[in-house]
């Protein structure tokens, strides 16, 4: 759901469809930045023979923007390319896979890494390898082992890896969609039924990550590791996009489609549901085509969200001040648009000035949470969403909250927000593998011989 299949088109093409970014100071080496892009959605752990894998014609990006202009300042850019090794066998491997150099892998992916900061490009690293995917018990015996194989370090400071991972989003997809219900509130909905505990669609579900650990520095605008949580340059904005070249021609000689001319964006991601249920649907593709620093066209979809006005119809009686408040609104604003100013929350910012732009933005002067809580800020816990995002952050609770009006207090005190507010979720956890304590921090991917269909992963 965060970004799911959140666009017509994109839905179609889901090798290049971002559906989340993290991005957080590292808890067990604070002084570098991790950032998550995940990609191709909903991936089932049994689905061989051609099991799941980047786009060799995709050209993924991670960006930083940190002088408060809503555009790239620095990118990094992944391209990928796979082999096939016996090409005899219709074969993912042909025995166990005891390392990512096994010749009884068929099919390995290699990628590059390029950092590009203000037009000028470095490759930093050539032919690093992907670990497979997790076939099962006799094919990839000991998983860990693979995965830990395809981190790698960049010079003497950056680590990078690129494969499959359990899904570490977390949320009810199929109550959410069934005209917004919530189990745990369904008595007072619209169209009652007995309260429940929420389900996890995304149970199960693995996806593929392109994760990198960097010095703080490197990310910042004057190259240093700020200290200071009010100054402006601790904060940074963080997004994600996936690129295709322009045309695509089925070439008669090789039997196969080629792509050709220059890259466009088909999909990006900053904050956690932005297309998904902020934009309509019939600008969602649009969106996705688009640089953050474009966004204030949909500004007024954020001051003025569909979602909040839904929520008193679906729920009667439950949120009569949310119906009644009919100024903008200027917390999701901030929230989503432009980060948080001074003098909202006492000591934080992460505030990149005026330009509206759909980024995650984090403050890099803000040191991990030694007791992190899932509700982020709202919760007092500054190092979590939305400055940043970690994997194991509830932001569907959230933005649920927030939308229901418990953030409006912040710009606008004389606003008392429904006693509901607080307390609306959707109920669910993760329930695939554990979240890891160091990078690339999310779980060892379900198993495909291990798992069966509605139960929980299994590795």
């Amino acid at each position: 759901m965060s970004s799911h299949r959140e666009a017509p088109e994109i839905s179609k093409d889901p090798v290049a469809d971002n559906t989340d970014v993290y991005a957080f100071v590292s808890p067990d080496q604070p002084d570098t930045v991790t950032i998550i892009a995940n990609f191709i959605p909903f991936q089932n752990p049994f689905g061989g023979p051609n099991f799941y894998e980047f786009g060799d014609d995709v050209l993924y990006q991670i960006h930083i923007s940190n002088s408060g202009t809503g555009k790239a300042d620095i990118s990094y850019q992944f391209r990928f390319h796979a082999e096939i090794r016996n090409k005899k066998t219709f074969l993912y491997n042909t025995g166990p896979i005891a390392s990512i150099k096994d010749p009884n892998w068929n099919r390995p992916q290699f990628y590059s890494v390029t950092r590009v900061e203000h037009g000028r490009a470095r490759i930093l690293a050539r032919d690093l390898a992907a670990p497979p995917v997790n076939v099962g018990i006799r094919s990839t015996p000991n998983y860990a082992k693979l995965a830990a194989e395809g981190i790698h370090t960049i010079g003497t400071h950056r680590r990078v890896f690129a494969g499959q991972r359990a899904d570490g989003f977390f949320a009810d997809l199929g109550s959410i969609f069934d005209l917004g219900t919530l189990r745990p509130f369904q008595m007072a909905h619209l169209i009652p039924s007995a309260a429940a505990m929420g389900v996890n669609g995304l149970q199960g579900s693995n996806v593929h990550t392109i994760a990198l650990q960097v010095p703080i520095a490197d990310l910042t605008r004057d190259g240093k590791a700020p200290k200071d949580v009010l100054d402006a340059k601790s904060v940074i904005g963080v997004y994600a996009t996936a690129s295709r070249q322009q045309s695509k021609i089925l070439d008669d000689l090789l039997g196969v489609p080629v792509w050709h001319g220059p890259y466009k964006q088909v999909s990006r991601l900053g904050n956690p549901l932005f297309n998904e249920v902020i934009v309509p649907m019939a600008e969602k593709d649009r969106w996705n085509s688009l640089a953050p620093h474009e966004d204030k066209r949909f500004a007024q979809y954020v001051t003025k969200p569909e979602l909040a006005g839904l929520l008193p119809v679906l729920y009667p009686g439950v949120f009569p001040r949310l119906a009644a408040y009919k100024k903008p609104r200027a917390d999701l604003a901030a929230i989503l648009l432009t980060g948080i100013p001074k003098g909202v929350v006492p000591g934080f910012q992460n505030h990149t000035g005026p330009v509206q732009a759909d980024m995650l933005r984090l403050n890099v002067a803000v040191p991990p949470a030694k007791s992190p809580s899932p509700l982020g800020l709202v919760a007092g816990d500054e190092a979590g969403f939305p400055n940043g995002r970690r994997v194991f952050d509830d932001v569907v609770t959230v933005e649920l909250r927030a939308v229901a009006g418990l953030t409006i207090p912040l710009v606008d005190p004389t606003f008392k927000p429904d006693d509901a507010a607080a307390a609306i979720k959707d109920g669910t956890s993760n329930t695939n593998s554990d979240y890891l304590t160091s990078f690339p921090y999310l779980g060892t991917p379900a198993g495909g011989y291990s798992s069966k269909p509605g139960t929980p992963a299994v590795s």
